[in-house]
């Protein structure tokens, strides 16, 4: 009998709405994930006492770590706690580098993972991918995808606005990703996965064209789905190419060459509108500087306090960040002048609008 179905990994449970994060002891119970409330919390500094004080009457038997978060050191430290102790799973409450920290620890152990997620910075609260800094340089570890993805409105609302907004800015950069995808199964033979595609597509065509701002429930649960649905879509795919391409090679180039700079969606938001200029797509171009203008998001190398010179220098890196993966910029393979030259012409097309 030939095989017509496969199986995917998803979350066993997914909640995207206000208060969840004092509704976790349910929440955990219902998903068969720990009825008895015996699991690890990580918890960032910043939000430590606020989430502790929430948790404890719905989660009497919890231990609470707190982590600084975002270094391999950090998680392997944490993962060294978690083995002296005996827990049902692990729940990683805060933003991007809490959760990746509490993903790679957990995986470490096989023990569940439950993503817990207090801003919408990017896309690493449902996806098998932890980003971690190992020895100053920022890489991508396999974890096991979270058993639960839940996201707390009122935290987000409380959180700080730039960093939630850029989470904007990772959402529609798969767009871009997914015209890179497909340029490598036109030009390279490179399978594309259809329902990972499809999954990556929905949520960032959704927050594309969708009014509204981090101030609406509405606008803010849409991008917190097609977050959770760009995870997912690594998942089905095996890899983070329904959401990397050309956009992520020149963020993690400018990360790599000018540390600091600016966010990972925001950087992935500004790759993604320079990969499709280059590609030129007027419309998706137009509809994409449209988005990050009304959402208040760079989208020239000046926004993110870049000189020209240092954007050519990242663009000239981006291709060695990700050496297996081939997109618009491997594809049209510029020298410095022709980068250069196409700097000047992006942003006199963005002056124009």
């Amino acid at each position: 009998m030939p095989l017509l179905a496969r199986s995917v990994q998803t979350p066993l449970h997914i909640d995207v709405r206000r208060g969840a994060v004092a509704d976790l002891g349910r929440i955990l119970a219902d998903g068969r994930i720990s009825a008895g409330g015996d699991v690890a919390v990580v918890v960032g500094p910043g939000l430590g006492e606020r989430i502790v004080d929430l948790l404890r009457p719905s989660l009497k038997s919890a231990t609470v770590y707190v982590t600084t978060g975002g270094t391999l050191d950090a998680a392997l430290e944490l993962a060294d706690k978690l083995r002296s102790g005996h827990y049902d799973a692990v729940v990683g409450i805060g933003g991007g580098k809490t959760v990746d920290t509490a993903k790679y620890a957990a995986s470490r152990w096989g023990l569940p993972m439950v993503s817990v997620a207090t801003s919408l910075a990017n896309d690493g609260i449902a996806s098998p991918v932890a980003s971690l800094v190992n020895d100053g340089i920022k890489g991508s570890y396999g974890v096991h995808i979270p058993f639960g993805v839940i996201v707390d409105l009122d935290f987000v609302e409380t959180g700080p606005e730039r960093v939630n907004r850029s989470g904007i800015g990772d959402v529609i950069s798969n767009i871009s990703a997914l015209a890179d995808w497909e340029l490598a199964r036109l030009v390279r033979g490179e399978p594309v996965d259809g329902l990972a595609a499809s999954l990556a597509r929905m949520g960032a065509e959704a927050v594309l064209t969708m009014p509204g701002d981090m101030n609406d429930d509405a606008f803010v649960t849409v991008l917190a789905e097609a977050l959770i649905s760009s995870g997912l879509a690594m998942a089905v795919s095996g890899s983070s190419r329904p959401s990397s391409g050309g956009c992520h090679e020149i963020m993690h180039a400018i990360d790599s060459l000018f540390p600091d700079t600016a966010s990972h969606g925001e950087l992935a938001g500004l790759g993604a509108l320079f990969c499709t200029f280059l590609r030129g797509d007027e419309r998706r171009f137009g509809q994409m500087a449209d988005c990050l203008e009304r959402h208040l998001l760079p989208r020239t190398p000046s926004d993110v306090g870049l000189s020209a010179e240092q954007f050519v220098e990242a663009v000239e890196f981006a291709p060695r960040t990700r050496p297996d993966r081939y997109t618009i910029l491997e594809h049209l393979a510029m020298s410095p002048e022709e980068t250069r030259q196409r700097l000047t012409e992006y942003e006199n097309a963005l002056a124009a609008r």
